[in-house]
C-alpha cells in the first residue's frame, strides 16, 4: 500500500526549491529542436500536430454551428462550457487515472472518443438533423475525453523524454499545437465555406485516425521507467495537501485559474467580434489564425529561452493582461488581429512556464495528480468563465470582456508576485541559516578530530 509519506519527501527534505536557478543546462547547445532527438517524442509530436489541427478545425467548426443556429455569443459560451464541464467533475479522477495507468493505453482511448464524437456531430450536420442539444451534448463529451487525456498527456512528455529535456518538449510540443492551431482553422473555414459545416467535422474525425496511429509507433521500452501508482485511500487528499503546503505548486496554480477564466474563452470573444465587424467565416478565422500565430511565436521562444521562474510566469502575466488592454481598444478586423498576435506571444510563454514548473516541481508518483488538479483549476475556471464572458461580449461589446479580463489578470498577477516575493525572501533568509548552521557543525566536528591547532 502507497502511503502519503513515500508518496513524497517531506517538507524538511525539500524546500521551497525554485525551478531554472539560473545554472545553465549543458544541453541548451543541443539547440532549438533538441527533443525532437528522441524517436518516440517525433511521434508524440506527430500525433499532436494531427489532433490539434483536428481540434481547432472542431472547435471554429463548433462556434461557427452554434452562432449560425442561435446568433447569440452567450449560447456560443454556453456550449463552449460544456466541454469544460467535465473537468469539474471529473478532473481529480483523471489525475488519478494518470497515476495508476499505462498513460499510452490511456491516450489511446481518449483520441479515439474524441473522433467519434467528432464523426457522429459531422453526420448530423450532413443530414441536416443537428439540434442545438446534439451539439451539447457532443460538446460535454468531448470534454469527458479531453478530462482525461490533458494530465495523462503533460505526464506522458516527462516519462518520454526526462525531466532535463522537459522544458524544451514542452515548448516544442506547445508549438506544434500552434501549428495546429493554424492549420485547423483554415481548414475548417474552407470546409465550411465550400461544402458545410458538417465536413469539418467529419475531416477530424479522420484524422483522429491518424493520432491513434502515432500512439501504437511509439516503443513503451524505450520510455522512461516511472513507478505507478498503487490503490489505496485518500490519494486524492494527499495531492491537495501537498500543493498547499508548497508554495511553487499553489500559487503558479492559482493565477493559471484566474487567467484561464478570461483566456481560454478568447474564442467567444472573436465571435463577438466577428458579429460586432460583420464578418463572414474567412473573417473569423483570420483572427483565429492571429491568435494562433502569436501562439506559436511564443513557444518558440519559449523553447528557445527557457524561463520558468516564478517571477516570469508572474511578469508575462501582466503582459497578458496589457495585450488584452491593447486588443479592446482596435478598431478593426486587421488591428484586433495585429492585438491578438501580440496577445498569443505573450500568452503561450506564461502556460509553457507554469506547465514546466509545475512538472519540475512534482515528484513522478504525484505528477498526475496534480497535474489534474491543475487542469481542474483551469479547464474548471474556463467552464465558469465562458458564459460570464459571453453574457459580457454580448451585453458590451468584445472590448467589454477584454477590459475586463485585463483588470482582473493585472490585480492577480500583482497580489501573487507580492505574494511569492515574501516566499522567496524567506526562502533564501532560511537557506541561509541552514547553510550557517551546517557549517557550525562541521567546524565543530573537524575540532573534535584535529584538536586545537
Amino acid at each position: 500500500m502507497t502511503t502519503a509519506a513515500s508518496q513524497s519527501p517531506s517538507r524538511a527534505q525539500r524546500p521551497l526549491e525554485l525551478p531554472n536557478s539560473g545554472t545553465p543546462d549543458p544541453r541548451r547547445r543541443d539547440g532549438l529542436f533538441a527533443s525532437l532527438h528522441n524517436r518516440n517524442f517525433r511521434w508524440f509530436v506527430f500525433g499532436q500536430a494531427t489532433s490539434t489541427s483536428g481540434l481547432w478545425t472542431q472547435r471554429v467548426a463548433q462556434d461557427w454551428l452554434v452562432l449560425t443556429l442561435t446568433h447569440n455569443a452567450f449560447i456560443v459560451g454556453i456550449a463552449t462550457a460544456m466541454q469544460f464541464v467535465p473537468t469539474l467533475l471529473f478532473g481529480m479522477s483523471a489525475g488519478l487515472v494518470a497515476d495508476r495507468f499505462d498513460k499510452r493505453h490511456v491516450l489511446m482511448c481518449t483520441v479515439s472518443t474524441l473522433g467519434l464524437s467528432a464523426a457522429v456531430l459531422g453526420v448530423l450536420c450532413v443530414t441536416d438533423t443537428v439540434r442545438l442539444w446534439h451539439v451539447l451534448a457532443l460538446a460535454f463529451l468531448t470534454g469527458t475525453a479531453a478530462c482525461f487525456d490533458n494530465p495523462t498527456r503533460s505526464a506522458f512528455i516527462h516519462e518520454i523524454v526526462g525531466p532535463k529535456m522537459l522544458r524544451n518538449a514542452v515548448s516544442l510540443n506547445s508549438a506544434i499545437f500552434q501549428l495546429g492551431a493554424l492549420a485547423g482553422p483554415a481548414v475548417s473555414s474552407g470546409l465550411i465555406t465550400a461544402v458545410g459545416t458538417g465536413w469539418a467535422f467529419i475531416a477530424t474525425g479522420g484524422w483522429y485516425v491518424i493520432v491513434f496511429v502515432a500512439f501504437l509507433a511509439i516503443r513503451p521500452r524505450e520510455l522512461r521507467t516511472v513507478p505507478r501508482l498503487h490503490r489505496a485511500k485518500g490519494q486524492q487528499r494527499v495531492a491537495l495537501a501537498e500543493i498547499a503546503g508548497r508554495p511553487i505548486l499553489l500559487w503558479p496554480i492559482v493565477l493559471a485559474g484566474v487567467c484561464a477564466f478570461f483566456t481560454t474563452n478568447f474564442a467567444v470573444t472573436l465571435t463577438a467580434f466577428a458579429k460586432d465587424f460583420h464578418l463572414d467565416a474567412g473573417g473569423y478565422g483570420f483572427l483565429t489564425v492571429a491568435l494562433a500565430v502569436g501562439s506559436l511565436v511564443g513557444a518558440l521562444l519559449s523553447a528557445a529561452w527557457p524561463g520558468s521562474r516564478l517571477r516570469h510566469i508572474t511578469a508575462l502575466a501582466a503582459g497578458l493582461a496589457a495585450g488584452q488592454l491593447l486588443a479592446a481598444f482596435m478598431p478593426n478586423m486587421v488591428t484586433v488581429g495585429a492585438a491578438f498576435v501580440v496577445i498569443g506571444a505573450v500568452g503561450m510563454p506564461f502556460l509553457i512556464a507554469t506547465n514546466t514548473s509545475i512538472q519540475l516541481a512534482s515528484s513522478d508518483v504525484m505528477r498526475g495528480r496534480v497535474l489534474g488538479v491543475y487542469m481542474l483549476v483551469t479547464l474548471g475556471m474556463a467552464a465558469i468563465g465562458g458564459p460570464v464572458v459571453g453574457l459580457l461580449d454580448q451585453t458590451g461589446g468584445a472590448p467589454l470582456g477584454l477590459v475586463t479580463g485585463a483588470v482582473v489578470i493585472g490585480v492577480a498577477a500583482a497580489l501573487v508576485s507580492r505574494q511569492l516575493v515574501r516566499v522567496a525572501g524567506i526562502e533564501v533568509r532560511s537557506g541561509v541559516r541552514l547553510r550557517t548552521a551546517r557549517m557550525r557543525a562541521w567546524l565543530a566536528t573537524s575540532t573534535r578530530l584535529t584538536g586545537p591547532r
